[in-house]
């Protein structure tokens, strides 16, 4: 994929697909991640709703972003397991970036580069 040894993947997925990813990534050796709850809008249809007879618009759907570092699983078994995981083959399954980290440091040892992972 690219020529750095720290990767950071970051998925956007359904909310409803976190448990099946979490466990996906774990048989991928890659079980450590960081979960948001976030709210965005991509390919996604708009839904429209009524609530005491007024209209309105949904137009940012729920997700859950996840980051995942890694340094000594290949990043494409980690977007792998993620697709395997999220795919539904609706609109809004979500999207999944690759970023090469230029560093790492770990807070409590003091440890850098793929050590620190």
């Amino acid at each position: 994929m690219s020529e750095s040894d720290i990767q950071m993947v970051v998925a956007y997925i359904r909310p409803g697909k976190l448990t099946a990813v979490k466990k996906g990534l774990a048989e991928a050796g890659a079980p450590s991640l960081t979960v948001n709850n976030v709210r965005g809008r991509g390919s996604q249809p708009v839904k429209k709703g009524q609530w005491r007879g007024e209209e309105y618009v949904v137009d940012l759907h729920e997700k859950v972003k996840l980051e995942c570092v890694v340094a000594d699983v290949p990043a494409d078994d980690v977007v792998e397991a993620i697709k395997e995981a999220a795919h539904t083959g609706d609109p809004g399954d979500g999207k999944i970036f690759v970023i090469d980290v230029a560093d790492a440091i770990q807070i409590r040892t003091g440890k850098s580069g793929p050590e620190a992972v």
